[in-house]
């Protein structure tokens, strides 16, 4: 991109966009902080381990620390140290398979499966709360509009 290109004056259309996404952003990141702030109150749990727990709950046979660090998009190091706490906790196990002794299974106990339904309730229900301003209409259409942008961001094109 040229100098030129760079030091031009935004269009009309650009600095809207631009608000947009910080608006975007802003009620992310307030939704996501109220959402932490009650599973820590709450449960005592973080963010972090409740979307581990999550991504375990949806795959029944466990899934090795690879697939769990591309699912929640974060470093084998950083799933390492949650599964970790949960351990201690006696909510998940991990197991080595027979085939790979090097790697490990990590699933949910069943204790670690009572908690993560309790929660993905109240934690259903908090998001139903904070987003109540949508009816269902309004909600289908933002959901859609916003696969498509995650779409075009990713470089994938509309059917």
């Amino acid at each position: 991109m040229t100098t030129a290109k760079l030091n031009a004056a935004p269009r009309p259309l650009s600095k809207q966009r631009l608000r947009l996404w910080l608006r975007l952003l802003r009620a992310a990141r307030g939704i996501e902080g109220e959402l932490r702030e009650r599973l820590r109150k709450e449960y005592a749990i973080t963010m972090p381990q409740f979307d581990v727990m999550a991504a375990l709950a949806r795959k029944q046979g466990g899934m090795n620390m690879t697939e769990l660090s591309r699912m929640l998009m974060v470093s084998n190091g950083n799933v390492t140290g949650i599964i970790d706490r949960l351990a201690a906790e006696k909510l998940v196990l991990r197991q080595a398979p027979a085939t790979d002794r090097r790697s490990f299974i990590v699933r949910l106990t069943p204790k670690g499966a009572s908690q993560f339904a309790v929660v993905a309730r109240a934690h259903e229900g908090w998001v139903d709360e904070l987003l109540a301003d949508f009816d269902a209409a309004e909600a289908d259409h933002l959901i859609e509009m916003l696969g498509g942008l995650a779409s075009s961001s990713r470089g994938e094109t509309q059917s």
